[in-house]
């Protein structure tokens, strides 16, 4: 039996202005930073063997911080761009507020909450889904049903497919999960990358 941890990354600068972030590379503030250190010190107990994270410096910036909390700092660590956060396209660097003046609340609220539906020139959750799944089951869960104890450092959206796929949930069920800064969510895996428990740390 192994560990799979997942860790949404702290606070960036981007969600303490309520800004569409995306694949824009923005840095977590002061708050991110203590929220990183606070998840290490809830998982100091477990043993990492190796950690993922993607390829945006968010993720990569809390990974760090949490490691060195818990003392794992020499592991391993794989970044991939199959774990970046959702394209969020034209909405980018938008605030949100003013977007849902500009389109409507409603508009806003499907493109931010449907599986399938994209914002202008961006990935739905199911484009988003499509690149991060074959990569978490070809080297993620693995791993974890092999017996090691493995960290993924990610995003909201790229977090929310791994669930799907872990627990077997609806388009429909998914879209009402919602995935706190920083909050580890740990998931006991079996040999045959089966699901034997699940709780938040």
């Amino acid at each position: 039996m192994g560990k799979l941890i997942l860790v949404r990354h702290g606070q960036s600068q981007w969600n303490l202005e309520n800004r569409f972030t995306g694949w824009v590379d923005v840095s977590i503030t002061a708050q991110g930073a203590e929220e990183a250190r606070r998840a290490g010190r809830e998982l100091k107990d477990i043993r990492f063997d190796l950690a993922f994270t993607s390829d945006l410096k968010r993720a990569q910036e809390t990974l760090a911080i949490l490691l060195a909390e818990c003392g794992r700092t020499g592991i391993p660590v794989a970044k991939d761009k199959a774990l970046n956060e959702r394209h969020y396209g034209d909405l980018q660097g938008l605030d949100k507020a003013e977007t849902a003046k500009k389109y409507g609340d409603d508009q806003v609220h499907v493109w931010r909450r449907s599986f399938d539906v994209k914002p202008p020139n961006g990935e739905s959750l199911k484009d988003t889904a499509a690149r991060t799944l074959p990569y978490f089951n070809e080297k993620i869960l693995p791993a974890a049903a092999a017996g090691k104890n493995v960290l993924v450092s990610a995003h909201g959206n790229s977090l929310r497919a791994i669930i799907m796929e872990l627990d077997h949930l609806t388009p429909e069920q998914i879209m009402k999960v919602n995935i706190d800064t920083c909050r580890p969510l740990y998931y006991e895996i079996g040999a045959e990358g089966e699901v034997l428990n699940k709780f938040f740390v």
